[in-house]
């Protein structure tokens, strides 16, 4: 009985002495904010996004991958150019208006972002359309009327199909393609590609310590996921976002 007595009383001094001399430091830690809690709730509502993580370059050959030089009408009729979007975070779609599928849903998700960043000078968004021969200026402009885009950064953009489509395959590796015997007659990629202000694409490193490259584009935050399992992205997204437009 004497040795669990005294067994007991030397725990009960570690204890106390843990006490004295760990629990001041850690108070200290967070009142100079060393340690941080991480609040979910606050993203899209005040953009403290607590994901500290440097961003990827996105690497072909060895050398960061820059967006390619473009030249397209936007909803406005004005020519847009990758210099247009110098000194800006944006991101980058490739879509149609009468698509009936995903290109709804990812240009919700979109309009969440947009409304998220409403007050940063410096983010835009670059969509460009698949089907340019249907996608007039007028009817880019009635889309984004509809779909209440407002940003002044956020070009809707129609051109040469070959061009269009050479930029999305090669340029982005974002895949677009026409489907012969499809009844819509077209697939693309339901992803978003992410561009830091001096025009590299940039994204995050998965779990193996390569790049995502792409964010997927069509599960809603509301969702969280989608039937075949995916988690969403667009809560990544909005954090990648921040990130860059703090370099």
């Amino acid at each position: 009985m004497k040795k669990n007595n005294y067994s007991y009383i030397g725990i009960a001094f570690i204890i106390l002495l843990f006490g004295i001399i760990f629990i001041p430091k850690i108070i200290n830690r967070i009142k100079d904010k060393d340690i941080t809690r991480n609040n979910r709730m606050s993203v899209g509502q005040d953009n403290n996004f607590e994901n500290k993580e440097e961003l990827a370059f996105i690497e072909i050959n060895g050398k960061p991958k820059k967006v390619p030089n473009f030249s397209f009408i936007n909803q406005d009729g004005e020519i847009i150019t990758q210099d247009d979007y110098k000194g800006k975070v944006y991101v980058v779609e490739f879509f149609f208006t009468t698509c009936p599928t995903i290109c709804p849903r990812m240009n919700r998700n979109l309009v969440d972002i947009q409304n998220v960043f409403k007050n940063e000078n410096n983010f835009g968004v670059a969509s460009f359309s698949i089907t340019p021969e249907l996608d007039t200026p007028e009817v880019l402009k009635s889309y984004a009327e509809r779909y209440g885009i407002t940003n002044p950064n956020w070009n809707l953009m129609t051109g040469d199909e070959t061009e269009i489509y050479k930029l999305a395959n090669v340029g982005f590796n974002i895949f677009v393609g026409k489907v012969e015997d499809d009844e819509i007659g077209f697939e693309h990629s339901g992803d978003f590609a992410l561009i830091d202000k001096n025009g590299f694409i940039r994204s995050r490193l998965d779990g193996f310590g390569n790049p995502k490259i792409f964010y997927k584009g069509v599960i809603s935050e509301q969702e969280k996921m989608d039937e075949d399992g995916n988690e969403q992205e667009i809560t990544m997204l909005k954090e990648d976002i921040k990130k860059l437009l703090n370099e």
